[in-house]
């Protein structure tokens, strides 16, 4: 049950009634990739689970990969119509002179980077030494290295988790919602996803970009884009990369340039 707990935490806010929440932090300095760069997409990091009758989190194998395939394809078309050159990775041993290994570590520090981001910027346990200074937060010399041996100058790395409601968690909703009507409103949590995507500067090490995404509803039935489809795996792509805003500093700059 990876970073349930978290996801749970977060999506506590949620509105009864379903929503969809978005906000991203950037270095103050950042500027999203534009011209003649070189992206390297991870292989992301994707989780998909059965919420049972009791609110009990099963991992589906078969889910999880079809939702990694729609999740890797949606990237690949994403990323075509915004120059640079870009490597997709499906799998940890399409790099030369990188082994799977070296990736697979990389992977677990960044989970335990994006992890703590997810936490102290999004669920309101903010670390005092970080308020108002954007993003610091770094790889380190793993990510230096890295860029340094493949010649890419930046990574993205996504993480999804989608909670799907079986269905006695749906109908144990319906009974919650109907008992609104007669004076006894106990409804259950349904389908939510949680997902967060970063961009790591290979020539430094630090994060310098970072977005989560949030659905989720009380109500049975609601669903905000299911990732075990191609559409559904398009949509959270969209909302998680589709729109990357500049750094506050560059967007101050911006601002008194169209004055």
């Amino acid at each position: 049950m990876r970073k349930f707990g978290i996801a749970l935490a977060l999506a506590a806010s949620l509105a009864v009634s379903g929503c969809v929440q978005s906000r991203q932090y950037a270095d103050v300095q950042f500027t999203p990739p534009q011209g003649d760069y070189r992206l390297l997409v991870m292989r992301p990091d994707v989780a998909v689970n059965s919420l049972t009758t009791g609110g009990m989190s099963e991992p589906r194998a078969d889910w999880t990969e079809q939702a990694r395939a729609n999740i890797i394809n949606a990237l690949r078309a994403e990323q075509l119509g915004r120059g640079g050159e870009v490597l997709v990775l499906a799998r940890r041993n399409e790099l030369p002179n990188v082994s799977a290994e070296e990736i697979a570590d990389l992977e677990r520090l960044h989970y335990a980077v994006g992890n703590s981001i997810a936490l102290h910027k999004y669920s309101g346990a903010s670390l005092p030494t970080k308020r108002g200074k954007g993003l610091e937060y770094t790889l380190g010399a793993d990510a230096v290295s890295l860029g340094r041996r493949t010649g890419y100058d930046y990574a993205l790395f996504l993480y999804a988790q989608d909670n799907i409601a079986s269905t006695g968690r749906t109908a144990l909703q319906v009974l919650g919602v109907a008992g609104c009507f007669i004076g006894f409103c106990a409804p259950s949590g349904g389908s939510n996803q949680f997902a967060y995507a970063s961009l790591v500067d290979l020539r430094t090490g630090e994060v310098v970009w970072f977005n989560v995404l949030q659905t989720g509803s009380q109500l049975p039935g609601v669903k905000f884009g299911d990732i075990r489809t191609p559409a559904g795996a398009t949509q959270m792509v969209e909302r998680l990369v589709g729109r990357m805003k500049p750094g506050r500093e560059v967007r101050e700059a911006q601002a008194r340039e169209k004055r």
